[in-house]
C-alpha cells in the first residue's frame, strides 16, 4: 500500500481541462449538418444533373442526414453526440466536396452547390466531433468509455 495522499488541487485542475458542453448549442450544429445533408439530396433535382450525380448526391446526403439526425437525437436526450458519427459525416462532406472532380455532374451550378454543401457539412461535422470529443459528459448521462 502506498502512503501517498491524493492532492485535491490536482483533481480540480484535471476537471478544468475538460470542457462542459452546451448540448442545446450542439443540437443546432447537428441540425444544420442534417439540413445540409438534405440540401445535398435536393441539389440534383433543382439543377441539371446526370444519373451519376443524382446517385452520388442522394447517397451522400442521405448518409449525412442520418448521421447528423442520430447526433441530434442523442443531444436532445442530454447526452454527448457520437464522435464517430460526426467524424464519418465530416468524411462524407469531404467526399461531397471532392465528388465533382470524379463524377460528371451535368452542370456547373450543381457542381458548385455540391461542393458548397460538402464544405458546410465538413466544417460543421468536424467541429461537432471535436467539441464532443473534448467535452465532459453532462450530469445526467452515462460516462463515456
Amino acid at each position: 500500500m502506498s502512503d501517498t495522499q491524493t492532492d485535491p488541487e490536482s483533481t480540480r485542475d484535471t476537471d478544468r481541462t475538460r470542457d462542459t458542453l452546451d448540448t442545446s448549442t450542439m443540437q443546432w450544429v447537428s441540425a444544420l449538418v442534417a439540413i445540409a445533408g438534405l440540401g445535398l439530396v435536393a441539389y440534383p433535382f433543382v439543377f441539371e444533373s446526370t444519373d451519376a450525380a443524382v446517385w452520388n448526391d442522394t447517397m451522400l446526403g442521405t448518409a449525412v442526414f442520418l448521421l447528423a439526425g442520430y447526433n441530434f437525437y442523442r443531444l436532445s436526450k442530454n447526452r454527448l453526440a457520437s464522435t464517430g458519427a460526426a467524424a464519418l459525416a465530416a468524411l462524407l462532406g469531404i467526399a461531397a466536396l471532392a465528388s465533382p472532380t470524379f463524377v460528371e455532374m451535368g452542370s456547373d451550378d450543381l457542381a458548385t452547390a455540391t461542393m458548397a454543401g460538402g464544405l458546410v457539412v465538413t466544417v460543421l461535422a468536424a467541429y461537432n466531433a471535436y467539441a464532443n470529443n473534448r467535452a465532459s459528459a453532462p450530469d445526467r448521462s452515462a460516462a463515456r468509455t
